[in-house]
């Protein structure tokens, strides 16, 4: 970087912990100014066929496990990579923050080890992290939802309805149904975002980010005992598993151990930041705190936030939480399970030779009228989180003839997400969250065509977040806070974060195109996702019954229930889809550049 270190100047650094890897960021507190930089790849990356990290037992579809040392080693490599990276005297560094995807969550014992780490434990797959994309929970999930509406639960509207397979109950009870051994020794249920956070400063924390999102922490309770015992009657004590010392974004989780400073070269006692969420984190490096200002971090998957400063009950959103973006507002979250990864499936798996890469396929298909292709396509490759809710649908692709080409399928899949995200956008509006603006962060940013798509399709003014690390910036500003150098979030994001506004414009000719292809795609939702035909469901049904008997591991001696198989997680690829972790690739890349760092942000 070409940022020059000054000898009197304080710093920071963020960890940005993605899908693939991990990113660490050293940041001048005045400014906001980008220093140094170093990406560590998990070693054991996304285990979604295979438990690589203990007997290679085979894993049944919609698995995504991980390993929890490989976060250990983003703290051992990437830190001190990027202090060297930056040039600066370690001992000018006053605070360190983190974000996570979410919800990865992990069983601990109550000293914090992974059950995973310990050695009877290890040949487990529930011992060890359950990733964000990890939707095998998908029959608990169904279930939760519909005990909370059958029974009246107040909390289950401030989720839009629904909880999602992703978040802690349906994995937790996942846990509890298929290995209730492991469920008996997890005396913590913990977020990973905390869990690092743990490792660092030697003191457990829950923050209210993931806590509110993942963890139905709603008007200072989680869902009553008796709710939990009508699930399963050993899920009754889950709660006391996730519940801790709640602490707002921004304050001090504790002071840096000495075993973290040796592994990350920084002043041992340092302020610790409370952890966060990849998505929510990236407000404040946007500059896009202020109410009706919607920040979409597009990667291989895309987490949309916005503050409002009323409560409102949101159908199909993955949450609204007090203070679960910043302090004084309330945040909304919603999201699509699969953006950069459909992108990149159907350059990996589908296109032929001569368009197998997103610069051919961009370049062929941004010459084209809109709607010439006369495609419409549904954007469930990886299931549905906003709207509907229900991670066991399927992609769609209609209209294709046999004088479709490759470009005209790219392009109808760029616009079948911007459709999903114009949807998400409108059930906002609906519900009284305004949407003014559209500000974009994540590794697709480079990709003009997919960003003007977006612009014309939400008819919506579209601003790019001025780094391409928007996260771990994000949490260096968290960082900046918990050290005492800023009072708050808010004044931390004025002077540390960057946003470049009104960089696409809605092109009203382009915008009234798609407004009639934006019809079909809602036609085709509804069709498909609201019960007029259950083909994706019933297809799923028959897909698992024909894989589960290769599939499916040996069960553990104690589970009371088989491991349910489903639909294989599709291939991450690097470099060139950003859910949850920023890059600055100019357009899509290809998996090979996954070194360049995480792109993916996920909540």
């Amino acid at each position: 970087m070409s940022v020059r270190a000054e000898a009197d100047e304080r710093y920071v650094v963020g960890v940005d912990f993605g899908t693939l890897s991990g990113r660490a960021l050293v940041v001048r507190v005045a400014d906001g100014a980008e220093l140094g930089t170093a990406v560590h790849p998990y070693r054991h990356g996304v285990m979604d066929t295979a438990l690589d990290s203990a007997d290679g037992r085979a894993l049944p579809a919609d698995w995504a496990l991980q390993d929890p040392d490989d976060y250990r080693d983003v703290l051992r490599h990437a830190v001190p990579a990027a202090l060297a990276d930056s040039g600066i005297d370690p001992r000018q560094v006053v605070g360190v923050g983190i974000d996570f995807t979410a919800c990865t969550v992990l069983p601990t014992l109550a000293d914090g080890t992974p059950l995973c780490e310990l050695p009877e434990l290890r040949t487990r797959p529930h011992a060890w992290v359950k990733l964000w994309k990890h939707h095998a929970a998908q029959p608990q999930a169904d279930r939760i939802n519909a005990l909370a509406h059958d029974r009246g639960e107040a909390w289950i509207g401030r989720y839009g309805g629904k909880i999602s397979a992703e978040w802690q109950y349906a994995k937790g009870l996942q846990l509890l149904e298929e290995d209730p051994e492991v469920y008996a020794r997890a005396d913590r249920w913990i977020e990973a975002a905390d869990w690092i956070v743990w490792q660092l400063c030697g003191v457990e924390t829950r923050n209210v980010c993931t806590a509110g999102y993942k963890g139905i922490h709603q008007d200072g309770r989680y869902p009553s005992r008796e709710y939990l015992a009508a699930l399963n009657p050993g899920f009754a004590d889950f709660v006391a598993k996730i519940d801790g010392p709640l602490a707002p974004l921004g304050a001090r989780a504790g002071g840096l151990s000495a075993e973290a400073a040796a592994w990350t070269g920084l002043p041992e006692g340092i302020a610790v930041a409370v952890g966060n969420v990849d998505a929510h984190v990236t407000a404040a490096a946007a500059q896009a705190l202020a109410p009706g200002r919607l920040v979409a971090i597009m990667g291989t998957s895309t987490c949309h936030v916005v503050n409002g400063t009323e409560l409102a009950e949101v159908a199909g959103m993955c949450g609204v939480v007090d203070g679960g973006i910043s302090a004084g507002h309330w945040g909304y979250e919603a999201g699509q399970s699969g953006v950069g990864d459909i992108f990149g499936w159907y350059v990996q798996q589908a296109a032929p030779a001569g368009f197998a890469s997103h610069e051919a396929l961009t370049e062929a298909a941004a010459s084209q009228p809109v709607g010439a292709h006369g495609l419409i396509a549904l954007d469930w490759w990886n299931g549905n989180r906003s709207l509907l809710v229900n991670h066991d649908l399927s992609g769609v692709l209609v209209g294709l003839t046999l004088a479709t080409r490759p470009p005209d399928v790219y392009r109808a899949l760029l616009e079948s997400t911007a459709y999903g995200t114009r949807m998400i956008i409108e059930a906002f509006a609906d519900a009284g969250v305004p949407v003014e603006e559209l500000i974009v962060a994540g590794g697709l940013t480079g990709n003009a065509l997919l960003m003007q798509i977006y612009a014309d399709v939400t008819r919506r003014p579209l601003g790019i977040i001025g780094s391409t690390q928007g996260p771990a910036l994000g949490s260096a500003i968290h960082a900046a806070v918990a050290a005492g150098a800023y009072p708050d979030v808010p004044a931390a994001s004025a002077a540390m974060g960057r946003v470049d506004r009104d960089v696409y414009l809605p092109d009203p000719e382009r915008a009234r195109a798609y407004d009639a292809l934006y019809a079909e795609y809602r036609r085709l939702h509804d069709h498909f996702g609201r019960g007029g035909d259950d083909v994706l469901l019933r297809l799923r049904t028959i897909r698992n019954a024909a894989r589960r008997p290769a599939a499916d591991p040996e069960p553990a001696e104690s589970a009371t229930l088989p491991v349910p198989a489903d639909e294989a997680t599709l291939p991450v690829p690097g470099g060139g889809a950003a859910g949850p972790d920023p890059a600055g690739e100019a357009v899509l890349t290809d998996p090979a550049d996954e070194a360049a760092g995480p792109l993916e942000v996920v909540a």
